[in-house]
Order: C-alpha cells, then structure tokens, then sequence
C-alpha cells in the first residue's frame, strides 16, 4: 500500500503524496479551479489534472528529478538548465490568460508593498537596516514598465522537473498569470546565479541581466517575513537571507 506523505503544508494549503498521485488541497476553490485551467493551456510538460472535487485537485506526478533545491548546488546539466529555458521561453510567447499572476500587480502598488515589507523587516528586528537598504537599492531596478506575458508566478527551482539534459515536467501553476517574464527567469535561479548563463543561452533571446538581479532581491525581500510565518528558515544556509547578503 502506498503511504501518504506531505509535501508541503501551512495554513492556506497542503499537498499530500499518494503513490503517482498529488493530492493539492487549498482553501481557495478558485485558485484550484484557476490552476486546472491553466494546465490545460500552457505549452509545456506539466502534470494531468486526474479530478476535481471542492477545495481538492488531483493531479499527476511527472517523470525526473528535480532541477535542484535551493540552498544546494544543482547537479543538473547545463543542456538541462538550457532546455527549461526553452520551455519557459514557449510559455512566455504563449497568448496570457485574463488574469494578473503573482507579481502582476500596477508598479506603484510593488513598490508600496516592497517598501512597507522592507520597512517591517527592520522594525521586527528580522534583518539588519544596512542589509535591507542596499537590497531595496538593487530591486528599484525591476520597477519598471513590462510588457505583461504568460508567466508561472512561483518558478521555484523545485518546481521544474528534467532526466538527463531533458525538462520533462513544470509543477504547481496555482500562481500562474499575467506578469513580468524576468520575474520567472529571476525565481528559478534564485541563490543559483551561476546556472543564469545556461538558462538564458536556452531562452533564446536577450533579457536584463540586471533586472534578473533585482529580482532577486525584490523577490526575497518580500518573502522573509511569509517564509518564517508559515514555518520556514530563510536563514538556512544558501537560502534567502544569504541570497540578501550576496548583493553586499
């Protein structure tokens, strides 16, 4: 008998393990209804959508292995990293669905939310003035007007699936929308900055290496104070906080 195990579990949502099923439970129905929408659009490998019942969706393992885990060097290929470059390239040229992604939000709404979020981490104690001022610095650099394509919204490094030097799968689209595409170059080699040229040699076409690197920070800033929230270390090392402290 298979044995359930949790992938991953906080207070808006879980997903369960059931052999090669992926029991994803979310508090929001429409964030399910919206994900099983999405996989059935986007141009890429993803998981099947097995049912759907209220506040629980059923999908599909995918085949490989992860492309790496953050905090960890990535063993993966640099045609590995390559070809989901070129995956993510497919989705971005892709025709957008009606909806903002994570992100996606007008730029004077980001730049409120990064400086209250930056203004908290500082007031709570979480990470040193120094530290937050010279990331807040290197993230002005993704504010600015983008041309709004289809983008994953939560492009973790964990999320994309190769075997060999093939991508052979992308997971968890609950966040996918309209939004910056270097905001999702940006996510998947966040803390792998090394693994950038192979990405976007496989991307095909030149992007702002420097808005990558603001997303970065932008990305992290806003992200310490929910990972410890919901039972997380961003301190773990290789993690977020140390992605901050490259930027000095």
């Amino acid at each position: 008998m298979d044995e359930v195990s949790v992938v991953v579990a906080h207070s808006e949502r879980a997903t369960l393990r059931v052999g090669d099923v992926f029991l994803k439970v979310d508090t929001d129905q429409a964030r399910i209804d919206r994900e099983a929408e999405v996989i059935g659009l986007v141009p890429v490998p993803a998981p099947k959508v097995l049912w759907r019942k209220p506040s629980v969706l059923a999908i599909s393992a995918v085949p490989g292995v992860v492309l790496g885990r953050l905090g960890k060097p990535s063993t993966a290929s640099a045609a590995a990293w390559a070809s989901a470059g070129a995956a993510i390239r497919r989705l971005h040229d892709t025709p957008a669905p009606p909806w903002p992604g994570r992100g996606g939000q007008a730029l004077e709404e980001l730049a409120a939310e990064l400086d209250d979020e930056c203004e908290r981490l500082v007031a709570d104690g979480i990470l040193p003035a120094d530290l937050v001022t010279r990331n807040r610095e290197v993230a002005e650099a993704a504010l600015r007007p983008w041309t709004p394509v289809f983008t994953h919204g939560d492009l973790h490094i964990a999320h994309v699936f190769v075997d060999g030097d093939e991508l052979t799968g992308i997971i968890d689209w609950s966040e996918a929308g309209q939004g910056d595409a270097l905001r999702d170059l940006a996510t998947l080699t966040l803390g792998h900055p090394d693994r950038l040229g192979d990405l976007v040699a496989g991307y095909g076409t030149p992007v702002d290496l420097d808005v990558i690197r603001a997303w970065w920070s932008l990305r992290t800033l806003l992200g310490v104070r929910w990972l410890i929230d919901h039972g997380y270390d961003p301190f773990t090392p290789g993690g977020e906080v140390d992605v901050l402290r490259a930027r000095m």
